[in-house]
C-alpha cells in the first residue's frame, strides 16, 4: 500500500541572499554547553573539555566535518582542538552557548593566505554583529579579549535579493582585487551564497571547477 508524499514547497528564487567570502581552511565548529544542557554521557562526554566561567561550568567539544576531534598528532585536526582546549574561558565569554560552525584557516592550512597565525571565522556572520540583551555582541566581546584576530566571522560582500550580475561582480572583484579577509593574498577562493528562503548554502569558485560560469560573455 502506498502512502502519501506530499511534493514539498517551491521556495522562490528572487528572495534575499547574503553572499560571504569562501575561505580555504578546514571546516571545524565548537559546541558550547552549560553542563545541565551537556548531551546524556555524563557531565563530560567523550572528547570534551570542561571549564568554569563566571561560576558556572561549561563543557566545550571541537569537532571537524566529519569527527569529534581532541589534541593530539593523530586526533585533532591542523591543532583546533588544542586552540579549543587552551581558549576555552575566552570562546565560552564570546560565542556563548551553541553549535558554531566555521573555518579554521590560515599558517599551514591550504591556501594558507600569506598568514602567521590561523583564524576561526564563523560561518553565521549575522549572529556575530547581534546585539544580546546585555548590550554586546560576539564582535564586541573579542575585541575586548585575548583572541582579538584570532575569531571573527566571514567577510560579506553582499546583502540583498537574489541577484546574478551583483554575484559577478563579486567574483571578479575577488579575482581582481584579491582577498578580503586577507587583504593582499591574491589567490582567494571564492564566494559562499546563502539564500534566506531556502536556508541553504552555494558556493562559486574561482578555481577550474567553476572557470568561465561567472564571466560576462
Amino acid at each position: 500500500m502506498h502512502e502519501f508524499v506530499e511534493w514539498p514547497k517551491t521556495r522562490r528564487l528572487f528572495r534575499d541572499i547574503v553572499v560571504t567570502e569562501k575561505l580555504d581552511g578546514t571546516n571545524s565548529a565548537v559546541h558550547i554547553s552549560t553542563v545541565s544542557h551537556a548531551p546524556a554521557f555524563g557531565d563530560f562526554p567523550p572528547g570534551s573539555y570542561s571549564v568554569v566561567v563566571d561560576g558556572t561550568r561549561y563543557v566545550l567539544t571541537a569537532q571537524s566535518r566529519k569527527r569529534i576531534i581532541t589534541p593530539g598528532k593523530s586526533t585533532d585536526n591542523f591543532g583546533f582542538a588544542a586552540w579549543v582546549y587552551d581558549n576555552a574561558a575566552d570562546l565560552v565569554h564570546i560565542l556563548g552557548e551553541g553549535l558554531h560552525f566555521g573555518e579554521w584557516w590560515g599558517q599551514g592550512i591550504q591556501r594558507g593566505y600569506g598568514l602567521d597565525e590561523r583564524r576561526f571565522s564563523l560561518f553565521n556572520e549575522a549572529r556575530w554583529w547581534a546585539v544580546d540583551e546585555d548590550g554586546t555582541s560576539m564582535n564586541s566581546r573579542a575585541e575586548q579579549s585575548d583572541l582579538v584576530g584570532q575569531v571573527d566571522a566571514v567577510p560579506t560582500l553582499y546583502e540583498g535579493p537574489f541577484d546574478e550580475t551583483a554575484i559577478k561582480v563579486i567574483l571578479r572583484e575577488l579575482d581582481e582585487e584579491g582577498s578580503v579577509a586577507a587583504p593582499g593574498f591574491m589567490n582567494p577562493e571564492g564566494i559562499c551564497v546563502y539564500h534566506t528562503q531556502s536556508r541553504n548554502v552555494f558556493k562559486v569558485t574561482l578555481d577550474n571547477q567553476d572557470a568561465g560560469k561567472w564571466e560576462a560573455a
